[in-house]
Formats: structure tokens, C-alpha cells, sequence
């Protein structure tokens, strides 16, 4: 047996064996860290920040001025809407509804409101359906302080009278809790775990690592939240980021582990192996994730900020949890690493991947052998396929979530359906027109006339002066919902050609929610393609450092896009136009939501890269062995293809399950990493890279400046090493 390793003298070999060693110490520290930042964390972070708009946009500019001379317009509001087929007059539904109103009234969380038998404006022409605006007290009311007037208004629906509670709290208050998600995502890894392992003491350790390592990051997401504040989204996102990186990041090195101990090693040199190769590339791994996250920052949105630091943080307590953390539990197990054993049958022969004397080619090698008879085929074949897959992508639309796309069964909804029924569906979408006046007598009657005679506009409120002379505002609501294209196309005609044209209307500012919704989404699709460019940018020098290549991190870009596009027009195609949406719980058809491509786009492609250097470093070490690239690809295939494909397993597993809670837009993100990272382990590694690498033959390892130069073992097992696969 040996007893020592080489390249044991480094940094992180002198971390693993500490690790070992001092494993209660280390174990011990854990878990009082995490529980003292649980307990922190989860009593006392900051409050989620749904507020996106801001900036320098007209809407954020018609809101600032809106909040400083209209105060009492500020602060959340609900909206019950009636429906009485009888109308609101017959004897037996006026007194159910005057029940609810007297209900609402009487809550401490509501303000004066104003009864729709007091206010005929209130009413449709036929008495049918009614509507009435409740402000709430406080602005810091919770949706758990919301929730029984929903519960009490869904309950006082019968056959003959419909009630439904609208507004952004109500529809916070009747959205469900994640629910079994992310349970369900841990019960999938946990089997995936044992099927790759099939070892029950295998299985844990990469879910009890990652698990610890998600409380502790999940918390101090929450008081990062008091720097950089983000959306409710954060937390939920940030745990499948978690779940799922966590697990792989620690089933690479626990797969180090067990190699090593089956080439020989005693358990304290085979983790001081595990974490110099596989830890060593994990590092890559995570500050790979870590900076393709950071460039949401370029997007310059003040809570996608919070969203990349928030979910940086957790990427980077994984990574520590797993070359700290990791190592003190496999000093526990030791040898018992393999017990309570999966029951399998003995292999035949000596099935070695590599070495001169491999017997039999593994099903991974022989399906490189033909993907590379036929390279040019099999290239132009993924490629088409990626591309058509990717074409809807041109035809995204962005937005966010209203109560039109919510499940049908939502009180919010049945509120929304009776106001499109009774007052237009653009009742959901008004556009609130603000600008500064001189006096209380400013006359704003040529603007208004302009936009009422305006094409798409149902109907217009006269104009309002503030208190203090110095602003004025009305608002229009349109004739189609708040995500409808038409809507947002009203809006530029309005800033572009109507207020302009009108006298005094080149200072009138279109503000409110649904322009807001509209200023968001556009600054976001301007800003994508910079925060795209800085993303590749940052992770090709990165890959080039590590595998000293230009032609292979040019080649890692390429596919990264073409997986991460072919993913985004899934999401359009379901989303958007609605294929097999309601089978995958969208109610309806949507715009995909804002956020959702941004937030995408650098967690795939960082993702993508770790999986590229997983492969391509074995692939480097085979061809500095052999000096054959369709070798060393075949060969670099079948090494990597069980943990590769273990770990997407996974991260399918985790990001499919978001599918299972309540957050339309959470769905869309995560059903969109699931079908990338599916994307990125079939057709990206099993056809893509080994036929382009074919093609490129022994152009794969140019790099400027270096000399060509005899392939050694030496040189190919210290990339081995670099890359612990």
C-alpha cells in the first residue's frame, strides 16, 4: 500500500491535511458557524426588495416625482372586485357584499375605502360588476396580515356572486410556500448519488456537506441583504444554485477519494490527492461561477446586483464547505467509504480507461469512435439542432408576472378576470402621467385630450394638481393587459410621436407600473449583450490559463452559446407561445420574465465551463500522453463521462423540481438551466466536442508564443492533477 502522494506539498495539501487531522476541530467549527449565522441570519437579515424600478428611466424618473408631491398616493392598495349576476342590487347579494366590505373595513390593515353603492364611477353600466380600491394602513404590512381578508373573500363566492381580492400583497399572500421543491430535488440527487456510488456513506457525504453549506450561505445571503438588497426570487434561486453545485462540487472530489483508494492510497493520502486534483479544480469551478455571476453587475440594476452577490455568496460557501468541511468527514469514514454497498455484479476483465492495457472500450469510447468517422456530419447535425432549437430566442418578449398569468384558482386572478370583463383588460395596466406645473391652475387639458383620442386608449381620469402647486398627474388605461405586446408598443407611440406633438406635453412623464414593467425589460435587453461579452471574456481567459489553449476556449464559448440559446428558446417556445405550458404549470402564455434570461445566462455558462475543463483537461492529459487527439478525445470521453454525467444528472434533477413550487418565474429560470445543463451533457459533450476537436486535429492546442514540443507523461499528469478527473 502506499503511504504518500505526489504533489503533496502545496497549499492545498497542507489544507487537506489539516482537515483530516484536526477533523473534529474542523467539524466542530462548522457547526456552530452555521448555526450562529443561521440563527442571525434567518432572525435579523433584511427584508426582500421587489422594488425594480429606479434608474434613470422616464418611469422611475415619473415615479420619483409622483412620490415627492403626491404622497398620498403612496403605499400598497387591494382591489375587490364583484360580480352578481343579478347585479349588485338584488337584496340577497347586496347583503353578501356589503358583509365583505364591512369585513375589509374593519381590518387594522386597511385604510378609508369607498363603497361602490357611494360611487356610480365604480359600477358598469349594467349594475353587474362592481369594484372598490382598499389602501393599506402601514407599508409595512406582511402577507401574512393580508391573508385572511383573501381567505374571507374567496369564501363569501357562491354561485350567484364572485369576489376576488387583486393587488401585489394579495397576490403575496395567496402564493404558497416553495413547498417540497427542493426536497424532491434532494431525494433525485440523493438517488443519482447511489446509482454512480452505490454506497449509501458515498451518497451522504456530498449531500450532508452540500446541506450545511446551504444553511450557512442562505443566511448570510440575508444579511448581505442589508449591502445589496435583492428580490424575494434570491433565496429560492440561490438554493438550487446551492443544491446543486454543492453536491456536484463534492461528488468530484468524494470520486477522487475513492480512486484513490482503490489505486492504493491510505485514507489520509487519498483526501490530500482528492483535494490537490479534484479540490483544485473545484476552486476553478466555483470562481469560474462566482465571476460569470458577478457580471450581472454590468447590468447596472440595483437589485440584480444583490441577486449576483447574494448567489456569489453561496457558490463560494459550497466551494470552501467542500475542500474544508469535506475532507474532515472523509477522515471519519476512512475505508468505510464503500459500506452498506448497492449489490452489483463484478466486472469481467480490466476495464481501465486509459493505459496500453485497457481490454475493452467503454460504451463512451466507442460512441466518441463514431461521432469522430464522421465528424463534419455529426457536427453540422448538433449544430442545426441547436440552432433551431435556438430560433425562437428572436422572438422573446420580457416582462413580469401580473395576476393575468396566475393559476386560475388564485383569488387575484378571479379579480383580475371579472375587471377585464367589467372594465377593460387594460384596467390591470393603467399608465400614470405625471409632470411639474407652475400653480394649482396649471391647465393639462390639450395633453389629456391628446392621449384620449389616442388609438388603444379605453379611457382617461381628469388630471389632479398636487397640494403644493407644483405637479399634476392623471392617469389612462389602455385598452389591451399589461402583457400584451400592443401595450407596450401604446407606450412608446405615446413618449415618441402623441406628447410631443400635443401643447405642453414634451414634459409629461409616462410612469406606473406596466411602464415601469416595459423600462425594465428594455434596459435589460439593451444590456445583455455587454453583460454576454464581459462574461465570455473573463471565463476565456480563465480556461486559457488553465488548459493553455486558445482554439479549445474559443471552441467552449461557441458551444456555451449555442447550449445557453438553444435553452432560452425552449423557454420561449413554452413560456411565450404556450407549447405544453399548462402541462408544466404555466397557466398561460406569457413573456418571459425579466429577470429570468440575465440571471441564466452566467450561472449556465459558468456551469458549462466547469463541465468543459472537467472533460477537456482529461482529454489534454490523454494527447500529452499519446500525442493522437482522436485517441486522447475518445479516451478523455470515457473517463469523465460517469462523473460528468452524474453531475448533470443532478443539476437536472434540482433545477426541474423548481417546476413543482408556486413562482412562475422561478419556474421559467429553472426549467430553462434544466434543459441547458440536458443540452450541454448530450449534444455539447457527446457530439459536439469530440467531432470539432476531430475536425481541428492538432490545431486544438494552439497557443501564441509557444513552441511545439515532444507530448510527455510528466506533462500530462500534471495537467491530471490540475484537473482531478
Amino acid at each position: 500500500m502506499r503511504t504518500e502522494t505526489s504533489h503533496t506539498d502545496g497549499a492545498l495539501a497542507r489544507l487537506a491535511r489539516f482537515c483530516y487531522r484536526r477533523r473534529r476541530l474542523v467539524l466542530l467549527t462548522w457547526i456552530v458557524g452555521v448555526i450562529a449565522v443561521a440563527l442571525v441570519g434567518f432572525g435579523y437579515g433584511a427584508a426582500p426588495d421587489n422594488d425594480f424600478t429606479g434608474g434613470n428611466s422616464e418611469s422611475a424618473k415619473a415615479q420619483e416625482l409622483i412620490e415627492r408631491h403626491f404622497p398620498e398616493q403612496q403605499g400598497d392598495t387591494l382591489t375587490l372586485a364583484i360580480k352578481a349576476d343579478k347585479g349588485i342590487d338584488d337584496p340577497a347579494a347586496r347583503q353578501k357584499i356589503e358583509k365583505v366590505l364591512a369585513g375589509l373595513a374593519d381590518s387594522a390593515v386597511t385604510g378609508p375605502m369607498t363603497s361602490p353603492y357611494d360611487d356610480k364611477s365604480l359600477v358598469t353600466a349594467d349594475r353587474r360588476i362592481a369594484r372598490t380600491t382598499i389602501p393599506l394602513s402601514d407599508k409595512e404590512v406582511d402577507k401574512t396580515e393580508v391573508k385572511p381578508l383573501v381567505d374571507m373573500v374567496k369564501a363569501a363566492s357562491d354561485d350567484s356572486v364572485t369576489l376576488g381580492l387583486g393587488g401585489y400583497m394579495a397576490e403575496k399572500a395567496e402564493t404558497p410556500p416553495q413547498g417540497p421543491a427542493e426536497s424532491v430535488g434532494l431525494l433525485a440527487a440523493a438517488v443519482i448519488l447511489f446509482i454512480a456510488f452505490g454506497s449509501l456513506v458515498a451518497m451522504g457525504l456530498p449531500i450532508v456537506t452540500a446541506l450545511l453549506a446551504i444553511v450557512a450561505g442562505l443566511a448570510l445571503m440575508k444579511l448581505v441583504g442589508y449591502l445589496v438588497p435583492g428580490p424575494d426570487f434570491t433565496l429560492v434561486f440561490g438554493a438550487m444554485i446551492g443544491l446543486g453545485v454543492g453536491i456536484d462540487y463534492a461528488l468530484f472530489i468524494v470520486t477522487r477519494y475513492k480512486d484513490s483508494l482503490q489505486e492504493g492510497d491510505d485514507p489520509e493520502s487519498a483526501t490530500v490527492k482528492a483535494l490537490t486534483t479534484a479540490g483544485h479544480a473545484v476552486l476553478f469551478a466555483g470562481v469560474t461561477v462566482v465571476i460569470a455571476l458577478l457580471g450581472l453587475v454590468v447590468m447596472g440594476q440595483r437589485l440584480m446586483t444583490g441577486v449576483a452577490v447574494a448567489t456569489s455568496m453561496i457558490v463560494l460557501v459550497t466551494m470552501i464547505a467542500a475542500v474544508t468541511l469535506l475532507p474532515a468527514f472523509l477522515g471519519f469514514t476512512g475505508y468505510k467509504i464503500n459500506s452498506l454497498r448497492l449489490p452489483r455484479r463484478a466486472p469481467r476483465g480490466n476495464q481501465s480507461v486509459t493505459g496500453p492495457s485497457r481490454q475493452r472500450r467503454t460504451p463512451a469510447e466507442r460512441w466518441a469512435g463514431t461521432v469522430q468517422r464522421r465528424p463534419m456530419i455529426a457536427a453540422t447535425l448538433a449544430g442545426a439542432v441547436l440552432l433551431v432549437l435556438a430560433a425562437p430566442t428572436l422572438s422573446m418578449r420580457l416582462s413580469q408576472p401580473d395576476a393575468s398569468v396566475q393559476p386560475h384558482d388564485r383569488s387575484s386572478y378571479t379579480s383580475y378576470k371579472i375587471l377585464s370583463e367589467g372594465f377593460g383588460p387594460g384596467y390591470g395596466a393603467p399608465l400614470i402621467f405625471t409632470t411639474q406645473v407652475d400653480s394649482t391652475d396649471a391647465d393639462l387639458s390639450p395633453v389629456v385630450e391628446a392621449v384620449r383620442n389616442t388609438d388603444g386608449i379605453a379611457y382617461v381620469t381628469p388630471p389632479r394638481v398636487s397640494k403644493d402647486g407644483q405637479a399634476a398627474t392623471f392617469i389612462a388605461f389602455p385598452a389591451t393587459g399589461f402583457q400584451d405586446e400592443a401595450t407596450a408598443n401604446l407606450v412608446h407611440k405615446l413618449r415618441d410621436n402623441v406628447l410631443p406633438s400635443a401643447p405642453g406635453g414634451r414634459h409629461v412623464l409616462v410612469g406606473g407600473p406596466n411602464a415601469a414593467t416595459i423600462d425594465v425589460a428594455e434596459e435589460s435587453g439593451s444590456r445583455l449583450p455587454l453583460m454576454i461579452a464581459v462574461v465570455i471574456a473573463i471565463s476565456m481567459v480563465l480556461l486559457i490559463a488553465l488548459v493553455r489553449s486558445v482554439t479549445i476556449a474559443l471552441q467552449a464559448a461557441v458551444m456555451n452559446l449555442l447550449s445557453i440559446g438553444a435553452a432560452y428558446g425552449v423557454i420561449v417556445a413554452v413560456v411565450q407561445w404556450g407549447w405544453f405550458g399548462p402541462a408544466l404549470g404555466f397557466p398561460a402564455a406569457m413573456p418571459v420574465t425579466t429577470w429570468v434570461p440575465m440571471m441564466m445566462f452566467p450561472v449556465l455558462f459558468g456551469l458549462s465551463m466547469d463541465y468543459q475543463v472537467f472533460l477537456i483537461s482529461r482529454v489534454r492529459e490523454e494527447y500529452e500522453r499519446t500525442g493522437d487527439t482522436r485517441t486522447a478525445v475518445a479516451r478523455g470521453l470515457a473517463g469523465t463521462a460517469k462523473v460528468i454525467t452524474a453531475a448533470a444528472a443532478i443539476m437536472i434533477a434540482v433545477f426541474t423540481t423548481s417546476l413543482l413550487g408556486p413562482d412562475i418565474a422561478v419556474k421559467q429560470g429553472g426549467l430553462g438551466m434544466a434543459v441547458a445543463v440536458l443540452i450541454d451533457a448530450t449534444i455539447v459533450r457527446m457530439i459536439l466536442v469530440p467531432a470539432v476537436m476531430e475536425l481541428f486535429g492538432k490545431a486544438n492546442w494552439w497557443m501564441p508564443g509557444r513552441r511545439a514540443s515532444k507530448p510527455t507523461p510528466a506533462a500530462g499528469a500534471r495537467l491530471e492533477e490540475q484537473a482531478g478527473v
